[in-house]
């Protein structure tokens, strides 16, 4: 259960339906049945947040359907703070299939053309609630699309103003980018505000282009207004960087 007296985290960006092969191992086409789970990163940290004690509250949008119905309840169970969740009455909550083949790579497949979580507007942005957090965390999905870049740029701009720390998880999904230049762009557009960053070795190699083994390339994303670059590795655990290089 949340503490009453932890500080408040608030996510922000897309909640959606993830469907996973009911068989593992097998490409989407291969694939004989799905099975559904919430998904979206920003919805999923604010999730554990709360499943570790913590307290924290979601802002995005779902469609008026039976899955961004599910998508609340399923936050409030979990006790995160639904209030800055807004319904779109005229889009569907967001869908991807999703699986890891044998060959290890993931293949993703997205259905938001578009989806509520894309239709979000600054000005059904619940501000209060934003100015109430200790800590702003986001992705960079909410970034690919107006009107949700701007929402996402107003809300991080309140946070900022408010003295509110900034969490960035870039989440690289390429297929939902034009290109990888718009993606590399994008993702960097808004990376010198963050107080806290976490990046796979993935997406350092992705975003350097460099060998996201070496520190120096690592380093490369580092900014001075930064208090710590998470750096994750997949089965080998994680690395992390402070001012001091720990």
């Amino acid at each position: 259960m949340a503490n009453s007296e932890s500080p408040l985290i608030v996510a922000f960006g897309e909640m959606l339906i993830d469907f996973v092969p009911d068989t593992a191992g097998v490409s989407l086409a291969e694939s004989t049945g799905f099975l559904k789970a919430p998904g979206g990163a920003p919805a999923n940290v604010a999730c554990a947040i709360t499943k570790l004690g913590g307290k924290s509250a979601f802002i995005g949008k779902v469609g008026d359907d039976e899955f961004g119905h599910m998508l609340i309840n399923i936050l409030k169970k979990n006790g995160v703070n639904a209030e800055g969740v807004c319904v779109d009455t005229h889009a569907r909550t967001a869908l991807a299939f999703v699986t890891l083949r044998k060959d290890g790579e993931r293949e993703f497949m997205f259905y938001r053309n578009p989806s509520a979580d894309m239709l979000l507007k600054d000005s059904e942005l619940n501000m209060p609630l934003i100015k109430q957090a200790k800590i702003f965390h986001y992705g960079s999905i909410s970034l690919i699309s107006e009107p949700c870049r701007s929402a996402h740029m107003a809300a991080m701009k309140a946070a900022k103003d408010a003295g509110i720390m900034l969490s960035y998880d870039p989440n690289v999904r390429l297929p939902l980018w034009p290109s990888a230049d718009a993606a590399r762009e994008g993702i960097k557009s808004i990376w010198n505000q963050a107080d806290f960053i976490k990046v796979s070795d993935d997406e350092v190699q992705f975003l350097t282009q460099g060998d996201a083994e070496k520190e120096d390339v690592v380093m490369s994303l580092w900014h001075d207004n930064l208090k710590l670059l998470v750096v994750t590795d997949g089965e080998k655990g994680c690395r992390y960087f402070t001012k001091v290089r720990a």
